[in-house]
């Protein structure tokens, strides 16, 4: 594969965008404390980031389609360590929820464009194997930057941990600006066009099934840190760990979807994942106290939800073979959607009843993604899967 090394330089990039997307889990309250402010309101932290990178990040991207991918990859970053600065000094609540909707505009143009840019400089039969290298660092950020992250926290304070990703970040850029060419778009795509596949109701409800199923796995997992607390008393040390064996089984579920989407089918996989990962929410309230049941079985619901994700993008590919860029690029802000949705229906969960509720919420939450996939593969169920040429390894 050609220019494999920028490749894996733009996937280091997503990576640590999705760490500072996902680090507020395992800090959340640190930060309520930090700021004075209820476990559900920091979690707003998490809504905003991904509503700010759901609504205005592909309409940006529509609208500077015909700017060089280099300079608008250039200079989301640059805005991204920036704000990561801004985040070290946020003296109010108020003023850090501001920094997240500008981190999550610039860090989800950056991370589609990243996608965009590793599919031009591979190879036509490589561009596949490039958006999975791309999104292994997004899944690498629960492996490795989420635990990490929140063990740095515990010893020297969670604002540090973003002025340190920040300057992690400028190496990257540094890279992105001596290595990679310019490149432009040949036809330009328009924000009608991308929005004109919403027009198919299959395609809707497969977005729909995405925004759910984020859903139910956010509503949990936004307030992990407390919800373990709730049940067992851990320290931060202990959840550090514990949010890596999450981030492991999170990896290896993108790995296991990957392989069961072409062994298997989409359809199996994400029917299959969906009944796994609602079954899981369901055993968390038989779990009780017992702490290593309790880990058992997070670890499961974790590769039940992230195995769905490349078996989606697969059927995406499928049902918009002409753009599947922009069917791709749609999903990514509905998982977005799904990180805000569930979210928020935890932040209301804890503030009305109990942390302890959080899996009830989730599970009908999937419930729902898993009625909505059960009726589209039936509407399906006369047509052929299509076959995929180039083969997408996870």
């Amino acid at each position: 594969m050609k220019n494999k090394l920028i490749i894996y330089v733009l996937s280091l990039i997503v990576f640590l965008i999705g760490t500072v997307e996902y680090i507020i889990t395992g800090v959340i309250e640190m930060i309520a404390v930090d700021f004075g402010v209820t476990i559900s309101e920091a979690g707003l932290l998490v809504t905003l980031f991904a509503l700010a990178a759901a609504i205005f990040a592909p309409i940006l991207i529509a609208l500077t389609i015909n700017v060089d991918r280099k300079k608008l990859l250039m200079a989301t970053v640059s805005v991204f360590i920036i704000s990561n600065g801004f985040m070290f000094i946020a003296s109010s609540f108020e003023y850090a929820l501001g920094i997240r909707i500008i981190q999550g505009v610039s860090g989800g143009i950056a991370t589609v464009v990243a996608m965009a840019v590793a599919t031009r400089l591979v190879e036509k039969e490589r561009r596949g194997r490039a958006i999975g290298i791309i999104l292994m660092g997004l899944s690498s950020s629960l492996v490795l930057g989420v635990p990490i992250g929140t063990f740095f926290s515990e010893i020297f304070g969670w604002r540090v941990l973003f002025m340190l990703i920040g300057l992690l970040t400028i190496l990257p850029l540094l890279i992105i600006y001596k290595k990679i060419p310019v490149i432009k778009e040949e036809e330009a795509v328009t924000l009608r066009s991308q929005l004109s596949i919403l027009k198919d109701s299959k395609i809707l409800t497969a977005l729909a099934i995405t925004l759910f199923y984020v859903g139910g796995y956010a509503t949990l997992f936004t307030y992990i840190t407390p919800f373990l607390q709730a049940t067992s008393p851990l320290s931060m040390t202990e959840i550090s760990g514990i949010l890596f064996l999450a981030g492991i089984c999170s990896f290896l579920g993108s790995r296991v979807g990957g392989q069961l989407a072409d062994a298997k089918g989409s359809r199996f996989t994400i029917c299959f994942g969906l009944l796994l990962q609602a079954v899981t929410l369901l055993l968390f309230a038989l779990a009780g106290n017992n702490l290593f049941v309790l880990i058992l079985i997070l670890m499961i619901f974790m590769v039940a939800t992230w195995s769905i994700s490349p078996a989606q993008q697969l059927l995406l590919v499928t049902l918009v073979p002409r753009n599947p860029d922009i069917a791709l690029s749609i999903n990514t802000s509905f998982i977005q959607f799904g990180f805000a949705l569930g979210s928020a229906l935890g932040g209301f969960v804890i503030s009305h009843t109990s942390v302890l509720n959080l899996n009830w919420v989730g599970f009908g939450t999937v419930s729902m993604a898993l009625f909505l996939a059960i009726w589209l593969f039936q509407k399906l169920n006369s047509r052929v899967e299509t076959p995929i040429i180039t083969k997408v390894k996870y």
